[in-house]
């Protein structure tokens, strides 16, 4: 029988398997408070996002690892609070980033809603140049202390392991987290060359770092994070993605290859189906988690890119909210005929929120075991 990892790999290549593993994103906080009332035991297991996507005994999810290396600023900003009152907190982060945060409902630092976020912290070339010394790759910090023995732990493993954790690294995502949504798409017009900076930076800093990484370990996958679109639509066009993305992409992908990396995920809320033809250019191969609002159907996305686009998610967790039937149809609509197609591993299309009950979340967990070869 197949591994975990060789099953995986499999679907990644787009070919049939009997079986496909069991992942999922992870849950709200407010769901978790909503399923102790519904019969969750708080002894029982912890729901929250990384136990999710490492595996969880209670829901039979399958185990995934991630290399845990510090990607992030060093050193960040201190964190302030600028302003608040009985119904919102103003405050900087680390990352630079003002946020203005609606407190209500609030659970373990997670809210019901966005953050507006005030400012970022790259607004010309001054605020640029301290920016960019805070990306030392060469940090020791950024390996933690047990690496090593990770390292040779991972050596005969039989699951697969993604290169650095989820969420971690994007080209257009780190833009706009230094520069903010709507100043970056300015300066991709108004200073074209510092954008170009910016990513060759983020790209030089990202291949020295995971050097040592990739020497060591064999990985299985690396996932760019960038939810760089919206309902109407991706965030940049084709002409600005080919002009300032496609040759950072490809840089790091050839890297990543040559160290025998052979997946390469984006993950992206929103439409940014008129990206994908370019991703597919680049190297990627696999698109997830398939925003269900915004119409990213996987059906439709497997007729339309053939099997050499590998699929994870598309469950539309609105559905979820509706009851078993809809449930049933959900799953009995997309599951099947992509299973027979290869290359999927369905999930729900982001975390799940605390309109979904916990008797119909394993009800739906139940089905889905027994239509991916699980029994």
């Amino acid at each position: 029988m197949m591994t975990h990892r060789e099953c995986f790999q499999k679907v990644m290549a787009g070919e049939r398997t009997p079986w496909v593993p069991n992942y999922e994103l992870g849950v709200w906080p407010q769901t978790i408070e909503r399923w102790y009332g519904e019969g969750l035991s708080k002894g029982a297991t912890h729901l929250d996002r990384l136990n999710m996507f490492e595996g969880n005994d209670l829901l039979r999810l399958d185990r995934r690892a991630f290399a845990t290396i510090d990607i992030s600023m060093s050193p960040g900003f201190d964190y302030q609070v600028i302003e608040e009152d009985a119904e919102y907190l103003v405050a900087r982060h680390s990352n630079g980033i003002v946020t203005k945060a609606l407190k209500a409902g609030s659970i373990g630092g997670a809210r019901m809603c966005m953050d507006s976020y005030l400012r970022h912290p790259v607004t010309d070339r001054a605020s640029w140049a301290d920016m960019k010394r805070r990306y030392d790759p060469d940090l020791a910090v950024r390996y933690p202390f047990w690496w090593d023995e990770q390292a040779r732990l991972w050596k005969d493993r039989d699951y697969p392991v993604c290169l650095l954790g989820n969420g971690s690294f994007g080209l257009y995502s780190q833009l706009r987290s230094w520069v903010g949504t709507e100043d970056i798409s300015y300066m991709f017009y108004d200073d074209p060359a510092l954008v170009e900076e910016m990513l060759e930076v983020n790209t030089d800093f990202l291949i020295r770092l995971v050097g040592r990484a990739v020497r060591d370990v064999q990985f299985d996958y690396f996932s760019f994070f960038e939810d760089c679109a919206g309902k109407g639509g991706p965030l940049f066009g084709p002409e600005l993605f080919r002009k300032f993305f496609m040759k950072p992409y490809k840089r790091i992908i050839d890297f990543l290859r040559k160290a025998g990396i052979k997946s390469f995920w984006v993950d992206s809320d929103g439409d940014s189906e008129a990206l994908v033809p370019l991703w597919m250019e680049a190297g990627i191969n696999c698109f997830w988690p398939l925003e269900q609002a915004s119409g990213m159907d996987p059906v439709r996305l497997r007729k339309k890119f053939g099997p050499g686009l590998a699929l994870c998610g598309g469950i539309d967790k609105r559905e979820l909210a509706k009851g078993r039937k809809a449930i049933e149809r959900e799953l009995y609509a997309k599951i099947p005929p992509l299973m027979e197609s290869g290359g999927y591993i369905p999930h729900v299309d982001h975390t799940v929120p605390p309109d979904v009950s916990f008797p119909d979340f394993m009800y739906y967990m139940e089905l889905k075991r027994r239509l991916i070869g699980l029994g």
